[in-house]
């Protein structure tokens, strides 16, 4: 999901209004429902709608129909607060504290790269009503709050394509990797709960090093399970 939305909002850097200063562009038009233009009563600012549009092309329309970054923040603190993360990953939609928003691209350090509408190519135009799609490099210091519009089922979705395309040599490192973190697991309430594990231990059954991918406290608890302790 989350790959899909940046290759999207990717194919869309360059995109200008036209007339300029006109805030005259497709994803307002997809958000109105009709062209639209600034006038001396009426402004359109659209990098709220760039984001929308970007999420609907993807298959997965926000929940919140808005182009306001503020009221978008405010539907998710008040119906999936869950969703307000605070360790960006990419493709979260990125809230800044100038009244602008983006699609998170890649996190380092202190500075987050984002691909955003309505921007200025670099810091000598608006940041927030610039006028076209671009990639932007800022520091987390501008950043009001994350937001994570996609799953985790969703997530693992895009884990089980990345591993579909890996190597053999790749597919062993990763299990390696894997191995090492499951290692570091600590053993969870419930399984102390049923005190399994620590039977297998005592028994010198189980050195209590885990011996492959399964967790121990999982392994143990089926064994227990099974009656063979």
């Amino acid at each position: 999901m989350a790959r899909d939305v940046l290759k999207i909002a990717a194919g869309e850097l360059g995109t200008t209004e036209r007339p300029a200063n006109s805030n005259n562009v497709k994803y307002n038009t997809w958000f109105y429902g009709r062209e639209v233009r600034d006038t001396a009563d009426t402004k359109y600012p659209w990098c709220m709608a760039f984001v929308q549009w970007c999420f609907d092309q993807a298959g997965r329309r926000l929940p919140y129909h808005t182009a306001s970054c503020s009221a978008l923040l405010n539907w998710y603190r008040q119906n999936r607060p869950e969703c307000i993360v605070t360790a960006p990953r990419p493709g979260d939609i990125i809230i800044y504290n100038f009244g602008h928003t983006g699609i998170v691209e890649s996190v380092a350090g202190s500075t987050i790269t984002a691909i955003e509408g309505n921007t200025s190519a670099g810091e000598a135009g608006s940041q927030s009503n610039g006028g076209g799609v671009f990639r932007r490099k800022r520091s987390k210091t501008l950043v009001t709050a994350y937001i994570r519009a996609f799953d985790e089922e969703e997530d693992d979705m895009d884990i089980n394509a990345m591993i579909s395309q890996m190597t053999d040599e790749q597919a062993y490192r990763l299990l390696q990797k894997a191995k090492d973190h499951a290692a570091k697991l600590t053993e969870p309430a419930w399984s102390k709960k049923e005190g399994y594990w620590k039977q297998l231990v005592d028994a010198k059954i189980l050195s209590g090093a885990p011996e492959d991918i399964l967790r121990r406290d999982e392994f143990a608890a089926a064994l227990g399970r099974a009656g063979l302790l």
